[in-house]
């Protein structure tokens, strides 16, 4: 099951991971390894995160969105709250045992390469206390990010029949990697390609896990998708959505998520909702801010159009 509840008029998403405060420099080129000088093109601050980034563009394309993530008590707290404070995202915060919120310093070529600083990484209290999972029942899916207060969840939503949504980003299918217990636990898999020698046996590998759906994204060249069901294994290739410049990459990736979710949870197929996941990702690219937070669905659905999804053979 890849949603819960399809076609159903109310979309609700619980989505469990990271929230942050980053500075974001943009850069000519991303740096060789030897000691340098290097000035930034522009730069900005912001909220960031993997799932601020979903939670802010599934809200905008029309679901209610539960948020759970992990926040200080330190000077950017609240800036990161006010950050999330937009209709259709509630946000349930676990305090640190740090104190300290997560922030990165993020470094952006303009091909969308880039180089991520970890400044703070701070651990939930309820990880750290052992404290069991609370989970929801009556949520469209559950979108488990990668972090350890994630990994308590993955068992508990699967138990209740809530599908598990896992974007891995950059794993490289190492079986002993950090992603794998997300992986073995996902009804949905999204990865980046940058770190796979081979995309086809990676999705494979999924599939063999137990996925039912699996999407590599390949940047500006679109993704590569194979959807298996009680009737076999079916394999799309998924073209770029058309976009005039890129402004901004941060999110681009969670609002290709974002994008596949809501298509999936309103009716569509398969191939219709991965074309609305491109012009998602697409419109997060070409406008300023995390994700597509801009976005709405009739836009999504309109660039949906302009992206060409073709079945294909496994390779």
């Amino acid at each position: 099951m890849l949603i819960n509840k399809v076609g159903d008029a109310r979309v609700r998403v619980l989505v469990n991971g990271p929230a942050s405060w980053n500075v974001t420099a943009r850069v000519g080129a991303l740096p060789e390894p030897v000691s340098q000088t290097l000035f930034a093109e522009r730069w900005s601050e912001g909220v960031g995160g993997t799932s601020a980034g979903k939670s802010l563009t599934l809200a905008a394309l029309g679901a209610e969105v539960v948020l759970q993530t992990v926040v200080g008590v330190d000077e950017v707290a609240g800036q990161v709250l006010r950050a999330l404070e937009v209709p259709g995202v509630e946000v349930r915060a676990t305090g640190s045992v740090s104190r300290r919120t997560e922030r990165h310093l993020n470094l952006l070529d303009a091909s969308g390469g880039r180089v991520s600083i970890y400044l703070e990484l701070p651990q939930a209290q309820q990880v750290h206390q052992a404290a069991p999972p609370t989970v929801d029942p009556d949520v469209t899916a559950a979108v488990l990010d990668l972090c350890d207060h994630s990994v308590p969840l993955l068992s508990a939503y699967r138990s209740i029949g809530v599908p598990v949504w896992c974007d891995v980003h950059d794993d490289d299918g190492a079986a002993d990697g950090y992603a794998r217990p997300f992986t073995a636990a996902a009804d949905v898999v999204v990865a980046s390609e940058v770190r796979l020698a081979d995309v086809d046996s990676y999705l494979r590998d999924r599939i063999a896990e137990g996925a039912q759906l699996a999407v590599c994204t390949r940047g500006g060249d679109g993704a590569r998708a194979v959807h298996a069901d009680e009737t076999g294994e079916r394999w799309y290739d998924v073209g770029p959505a058309p976009a005039d410049e890129v402004v901004d990459t941060e999110g681009a990736g969670d609002a290709f998520v974002a994008g596949l979710l809501m298509g999936l949870s309103r009716g569509a197929v398969v191939p219709q909702a991965l074309a609305e996941a491109s012009a998602a990702g697409a419109i997060a690219v070409a406008s300023a801010g995390l994700g597509a937070s801009a976005a709405d669905a009739a836009a999504v659905a309109r660039l949906a159009e302009a992206v060409e999804v073709t079945v294909t053979r496994p390779r």
